[in-house]
């Protein structure tokens, strides 16, 4: 499987073919290597009601828009399409089924090991994204627990969880959205246990042009907006368990890249209605139950962990020195060692429309070093897309 090309975009999702296909308009020959079968294979396996939290206007790709027919919010077999149509129109080469173990200094380029062998390229692109690996807490006694207990990756629909008690753990979007899909799916009980208070933001059209503009403010200055917006929007929601916290969203995503819970009203509905109840963060489990953080004792007959992902990068790149603590990039916006880039890994709203813009700095600046020449920054070729 031995090739040279002058760039490896490693991830077939949303960041690596916006990348592919800048560096394709620049000239520059790229190969897209993607362990699935598919493309944009991490929407294809998530849950039904899954949807974008931001917009379609703020969630597309350079020069393709979404078929007419797609909702607002653009739906998880939507997005899944729309990336498989702008592989195809872009003619990106994407392989498929090859999975990357490795990746090493090779001379002045680098080395990329893979199942089925070992290609070369002067630029490597690591686009596999933020949420790659599952994480389920290791809560004591987590194994002696005889329920269902499984992570909201593995989450599908509420049919297999009619008339049965479930615990969702973790009031992230993903645990409060699946809470939801489980109250109106017909679980006889919905809880959703609560480590720490999440800020809260109701899914709006406009959303993504609020966040930019916050984005631009001081951290302090946004917070105080914000938890305005939040009570307008909200409102009260301290007798039911969800307080509005101390810390300020944006100064959280400035500290720590923890992003809003972004729900519809219907949710917050539904917590009114205590069809969904918020109850203190999981300390333990056992056979039968589970011990909350305030001493309370509760028996679902299901966990589902909403407790969020890791990047998955450390057997790739742990060894290059790249990685912080927690295996994120340590650098995000640039190159993180010469000719060694992660795209899609800035916790930004409205993430999805933003590859498109880290995708040309990146191809820009690839496209000098290989001495292309790329077209001027806002003349990119037609990207029809199927109606």
């Amino acid at each position: 499987m031995q090739t040279d090309t002058t760039v490896i975009v490693i991830g077939a999702g949303g960041a690596g073919l916006a990348a592919a296909a800048e560096l394709r308009r620049a000239r520059v020959p790229v190969v897209v290597l993607e362990r699935a079968g598919v493309v944009g294979a991490a929407w294809r396996t998530r849950y039904d009601r899954l949807r974008l939290n931001s917009s379609r206007p703020f969630s597309k790709l350079s020069g393709a828009r979404y078929p007419r027919r797609t909702g607002i919010f653009p739906s998880r077999d939507e997005v899944a399409n729309y990336l498989e149509d702008y592989a195809a129109v872009n003619a990106l080469d994407v392989w498929r089924g090859v999975s990357v173990e490795r990746i090493d200094r090779d001379g002045a380029g680098w080395r990329v090991r893979t199942r089925t062998g070992d290609l070369t390229a002067a630029h490597v692109i690591v686009a596999t994204g933020r949420a790659s690996v599952p994480v389920v807490p290791d809560w004591p006694d987590r194994d002696a627990y005889v329920g269902a207990l499984l992570h909201s990756a593995e989450y599908r629909s509420p049919a297999a969880f009619r008339g049965r008690d479930v615990l969702v753990a973790g009031a992230g979007c993903s645990g409060m959205e699946i809470a939801y899909d489980l109250a109106e799916g017909g679980a006889s009980r919905v809880r959703v246990a609560v480590r720490t208070t999440p800020n809260l933001l109701l899914r709006s059209p406009a959303g993504p042009v609020l966040a930019r503009a916050m984005m631009l403010l001081p951290a302090a200055r946004a917070d105080a907006i914000m938890r305005f917006v939040r009570r307008r929007m909200v409102g009260d929601l301290d007798e039911y368990g969800l307080p509005i916290p101390s810390e300020g969203m944006f100064t959280l995503l400035e500290r720590h890249g923890t992003t809003p819970t972004i729900v519809d009203r219907e949710v917050i509905e539904a917590v009114r209605d205590r069809r969904i109840e918020i109850v203190a963060a999981v300390a333990s489990l056992d056979a039968t139950g589970v011990q909350l953080a305030d001493g309370t004792r509760v028996e679902p007959d299901a966990v589902i962990a909403a407790t969020g992902y890791r990047t998955g990068l450390e057997p790739m790149v742990g060894h290059l020195g790249v990685l912080d603590e927690r295996g994120t990039p340590l650098v995000i916006d640039g190159e993180a060692a010469p000719g060694l880039r992660f795209l899609g890994y800035i916790s930004r709203p409205a993430l999805f429309g933003r590859f498109g813009e880290e995708a040309r700095r990146a191809a820009r600046q690839i496209a000098r070093r290989s001495r292309a020449v790329p077209r001027p920054h806002g003349q990119p070729e037609p990207v029809p897309v199927r109606a």
